[in-house]
């Protein structure tokens, strides 16, 4: 009688009890799919340091895939310089390899200095004359019929004017390198850029439009105008209609 009693009682515990143990093991696998859930979306949704750089938000210029792009454009730039001049096919060659985008009847002339190269886009008909220095960290595009005189510098690199915002935490470790940032520039179709011209980040030159030799852009410029001077300022309209 006490066996029969004992087990009886037995199933009665685990009939209890039973309910709950499933119910732990099901909450347990849910919080355990649900964590490997996060971790996936996290991991999706974390950026690169060239996403970053592209979406205009800071990013660690030290990355080693940026790194790695940079040496490959020097590497680039390198063989470009050292080229016969008269080799205009291995110059061909060398942009095509070094630019995101290099048009036809694109001519530039040497000493010319870049950043990743391939965040640079030349259109058709476009004339770069000497030692032109483009900082592409984010994407410069030119568009079509444009000519950028000697001396011209495009920036779209920049830095928090707040010290504790881009100074090198440890240069041991190679971590916290100078937060950079960077918003892309265009330079639209039929663009006059005068010698010695700067142009800084985040800025549009408009359509048919002449920046004057010395000029410093901070602003966007718009369609068919001329502008002149630190900062660059408009100062006249010009009638490109076709008579």
């Amino acid at each position: 009688m006490f066996l029969i009693w004992y087990l009886k009682s037995i199933v009665v515990h685990i009939s209890v009890f039973y309910p709950y143990l499933y119910h732990i093991n099901v909450v347990n696998k849910s919080l355990h799919n649900d964590l490997n859930a996060l971790k996936i979306s996290r991991s999706q949704y974390m950026k690169t340091e060239l996403e970053k750089c592209l979406a205009g938000e800071p990013f660690n210029g030290g990355d080693k895939v940026l790194a790695d792009m940079t040496l490959n454009a020097k590497r680039l730039l390198k063989q470009l310089n050292e080229t016969d001049y008269a080799d205009t096919e291995q110059r061909k060659r060398i942009f095509h390899d070094l630019f995101g985008k290099m048009g036809e009847h694109v001519h530039i002339d040497i000493d010319f200095h870049c950043e990743y190269g391939k965040h640079i886009f030349i259109g058709d008909q476009v004339i770069i004359n000497m030692n032109c220095t483009f900082v592409d960290n984010n994407i410069i595009e030119i568009g079509d019929n444009v000519l950028i005189a000697s001396n011209v510098q495009i920036y779209t690199a920049t830095h928090s004017t707040k010290l504790q915002e881009r100074v090198v935490a440890d240069w041991e470790a190679g971590e916290g390198i100078c937060k950079t940032y960077a918003l892309p520039v265009r330079i639209n179709d039929g663009a006059w850029i005068g010698g010695g011209a700067i142009i800084l980040p985040g800025v549009t030159i408009g359509k048919n439009s002449v920046i004057g030799a010395g000029s410093i852009v901070t602003h966007s410029i718009p369609d068919n105008c001329v502008a002149v001077g630190n900062p660059c300022r408009v100062i006249k309209q010009i009638d490109n209609e076709v008579v």
